[in-house]
């Protein structure tokens, strides 16, 4: 099952935290930030899916060494729709943000600048995503599919975040 699949049922699913709401909330961060930035949407949405492989890798990290429970602590901890540079701090390294920040750059087109303003938006609407799967009464507790998808994907490099908003979009075009 897709990450957006695993989204669709956590709305589906009431003793999971997403909603129509939430994903709405994270497409018009998308959209302000693309705004504020003079970015289409479009490159916003594929800056996220390039950024959403580097959080998948330290996600996967942080699982590896200290298990589901902390993944999915840093997630309920630094996801959101405003910035916040310490959920970047979380999850990446200095140098690390110097590679992401280029390889962002140079697949989208973006100048430098720009992309490291977006990162401290993105990195919290990418984590706010996989919260959709967050267990509804105690977020901390249970296993979180959405997490789970995005994090045992197959690794090919393509992340599915791009078509999830894509997706989520349509969705909520068809409720209203």
């Amino acid at each position: 099952m897709g990450l957006f699949d695993q989204i669709l049922s956590a709305i589906d699913n009431p003793n999971q935290q997403a909603s129509p709401n939430q994903l709405g909330n994270i497409l018009g961060a998308v959209e302000q930030l693309s705004s504020n930035q003079g970015v289409n949407t479009g490159t916003t949405q594929l800056a996220m899916s390039v950024l959403g492989g580097y959080v998948r890798s330290a996600l996967q990290n942080v699982r590896s060494q200290s298990g589901d429970a902390q993944a999915q602590q840093l997630v309920n901890q630094f996801s959101g729709t405003n910035p916040n540079p310490q959920a970047v701090q979380s999850l990446f390294g200095v140098g690390q943000l110097t590679q992401i920040v280029n390889d962002i750059a140079h697949r989208t087109g973006l100048n430098n600048a720009t992309v490291q303003a977006m990162i401290p938006v993105l990195v919290p609407l990418v984590l706010n995503l996989l919260k959709t799967g967050s267990n509804a009464q105690n977020p901390a507790q249970g296993s979180n599919p959405v997490l789970n998808t995005f994090l045992d994907s197959d690794g090919d490099g393509d992340v599915d975040i791009t078509d999830a908003m894509s997706m989520a979009g349509r969705f909520l075009n068809q409720r209203s």
